[in-house]
């Protein structure tokens, strides 16, 4: 969720940590801040550690470093998304440690003896901090990172990276750090476990990086090594050393260098207002991107061996959370139905922490756009830890963690996803999905050859079919200008559209903050029917199946009480805009595939319902993009 860069070089290293910041600016946060090692440029100058944070955007950051006269050569930097503590500058990462003893707010920082950056959360930071104070560290922040600050310097005899590695035998939880020393002023030093943190290496030799996200080193450096689990780095000015947790060195061919495409353009407004506005009207080529290498369906569109892991499984355990786990309940209807398969969909922080019953024969499938979701991570490792050897992953990052620890993969292609509300990573997870519950049906051979190119041929279409969905956007935005005035609104769909009207639901919460809430449309009488009133909005996806007649049934409950429906309504569903009850007909009936479709009205409800409201629709309130923590 937060975000870090850092830099050791020949040169002035803080032009590219802030703009580092400003390329994770998508993951949200709260604060920002940087450290540099002082007088590295400048000959004779007072040496020592200075810092510079803000509770507001990075740009401000950038005006204070400028303002600041800040050129050094070394030098780390952050976003902090708030988990310990307010957001405040107090608060805000770099964290110092002047060591132990008396010291105020007011103390020179260049007394200062280590400057720490961290993603993360330390589980036993209570412990520790009150060793730490026995021993006289005095504590300036309410966060968990300052414990990381103070401990490796009480642990320090001369060489940082020797501190860092015993101080990461000591922590429990998930971190992702960035280190520097006073004393030390060419040197910086890294460490993961449970948080993704990546090398960025100058061809040059003159400058060497660390970062959080790839896209952050965009424009810097393409040469990127991943680095793995309980990995701990020391980087000198054109020179590196990687070792395991044991502090056991690490060959080259263990942590191969890969070129990374930079991600700089992605990451252009070009000429739309938001970045989620741009990622909506980018779908199609989204999806026509993530079917491009489909001639066929093959189980080996998955990954060599795929074929036998699909032979060797009786059912599906599908792990993901939010909008990808919404994609998930979509899948279930789609691989029960057409493959006939037994599917089980969890949400992965609630999986791990309950006693289930595993299914050694059971694929378990992993969902995340980013790749590095904590939750989700942790649920496959937990699904390993109790016998699942069958795993694949469905991801948007072809060098994320998660896909490199499952056997299988498909990488959809949606590109770089910055708003937080997600929008094509979702559709192009469905079309992941769709394909494998075809490779799925041709390896159990419930669906005949012509069967499955029928269906592959309707997902080729889909592409269109979307672009052709979203032209109805004029007519969205008269909806929009209505929800703007409500507090509450309620979403309903039947069957595969159930997951969708949950989607609807999530996007038009996230980034306009009204209140909202999706049912299956059949349990309105359970309960739902009695917040409906002319103030309570009524969304209604309705696709023309088997269960039209239905769900027909359940909007008249709706209209009988005084409510206001919204309707979503395919050809030939003789649903009409009247009194009480507002239409927009769908161009197309897709389907098994309609879901994709539905849900492209509802994003754009969602983000034109908040330009009504005047809210921050990339970087909604208390959220963020990456959810790296528990």
């Amino acid at each position: 969720m937060c975000g870090i860069v850092a830099g050791v070089g020949q040169n002035d290293v803080v032009p590219v940590l802030i703009q580092g910041l400003q390329r994770l600016e998508y993951r949200g946060y709260d604060s920002c801040g940087l450290a540099v090692h002082t007088g590295s440029l400048v000959p004779g100058a007072h040496t020592g550690l200075h810092r510079t944070r803000s509770t507001a955007r990075v740009a401000q950051l950038q005006a204070q470093a400028q303002a600041e006269e800040l050129r050094e050569s070394i030098g780390i930097a952050h976003t902090r998304w708030a988990t310990h503590g307010e957001p405040s500058v107090v608060n805000a990462h770099p964290h110092f440690s002047f060591g132990p003893g008396p010291h105020s707010a007011d103390s020179p920082e260049q007394t200062a003896r280590i400057a720490l950056v961290h993603n993360g959360i330390i589980e036993n930071y209570e412990t520790l901090r009150q060793q730490l104070e026995a021993k006289g560290y005095v504590f300036a922040s309410a966060t968990d990172t300052e414990v990381v600050a103070h401990l490796i310097d009480s642990l320090y005899e001369g060489d940082l990276f020797q501190a860092l590695r015993e101080a990461t035998t000591q922590l429990r939880g998930a971190y992702a750090l960035a280190v520097i020393h006073r004393d030390e002023p060419h040197r910086l030093v890294g460490a993961r476990a449970g948080s993704p943190l990546v090398l960025g290496i100058d061809a040059a030799g003159q400058r060497n990086f660390l970062a959080s996200d790839a896209m952050a080193l965009a424009g810097v450096t393409d040469q990127i090594i991943y680095l793995e689990e309980g990995d701990l780095v020391d980087l000198q000015t054109g020179k590196y050393w990687l070792s395991d947790s044991q502090g056991q060195p690490l060959e080259a061919a263990q942590r191969p260098v890969q070129a990374v495409k930079a991600f700089a353009a992605a990451a252009e407004l070009e000429p739309y207002q938001h970045y989620m506005q741009k990622e909506i009207f980018e779908q199609p080529r989204a999806l026509s991107d993530t079917l491009t290498d489909v001639l066929e369906i093959s189980p080996e569109l998955f990954g060599d061996g795929a074929y036998s892991t699909f032979k060797a499984i009786d059912s599906l355990l599908i792990l993901a959370c939010g909008t990808s786990y919404y994609s998930a309940l979509v899948a279930k209807y789609w691989i029960e139905s057409l493959a006939k398969i037994p599917v089980q969909v969890e949400i992965a922080s609630e999986y791990r922490y309950r006693d289930s019953v595993p299914n050694p024969r059971a694929l378990v499938i992993t969902v995340s756009q980013s790749g590095e979701t904590a939750d989700t991570l942790a649920a496959l490792r937990h699904a390993k830890s109790l016998g699942h050897q069958h795993t694949l992953s469905i991801c948007n990052v072809a060098t994320s963690t998660l896909v490199r620890e499952c056997r299988h993969s498909y990488i959809t292609r949606a590109g770089v996803e910055i708003g937080v509300a997600s929008t094509k990573a979702f559709t192009t997870q469905l079309a992941a999905f769709f394909l494998l519950t075809l490779a799925l049906a041709q390896t159990k051979g419930v669906l005949s050859e012509a069967q499955i190119n029928e269906h592959l041929q309707a997902l080729r279409h889909i592409p269109s079919a979307v672009q052709a969905v979203l032209a109805l956007e004029p007519q969205i935005i008269s909806w929009a200008d209505d929800f703007a005035r409500m507090d509450n609104a309620l979403f309903l769909g039947r069957g595969m559209h159930y997951p969708i009207a949950l989607e609807g639901a999530l996007k038009l919460k996230e980034i306009s903050y009204i209140h909202a809430e999706a049912y299956p449309a059949g349990e309105l009488k359970h309960g739902p029917l009695a917040l409906v009133t002319s103030q309570m909005p009524v969304v209604v996806v309705a696709p023309n199946d088997a269960l039209l007649e239905k769900l027909k049934s359940n909007m008249q409950e709706v209209r009988a009480r005084g409510g206001v429906l919204y309707v979503l309504a395919d050809a030939n569903t003789h649903i009409h805009s009247d009194k009480g009850l507002h239409a927009i007909r769908m161009p197309e009936h897709s389907g098994p595939l309609s879901p994709i479709l539905h849900v492209i009205p509802l994003q754009l409800l969602a983000y034109h319902t908040a330009l009504g409201k005047g809210t921050d629709v990339d970087k909604p309130r208390n959220l963020a993009k990456s959810v790296t923590v528990e």
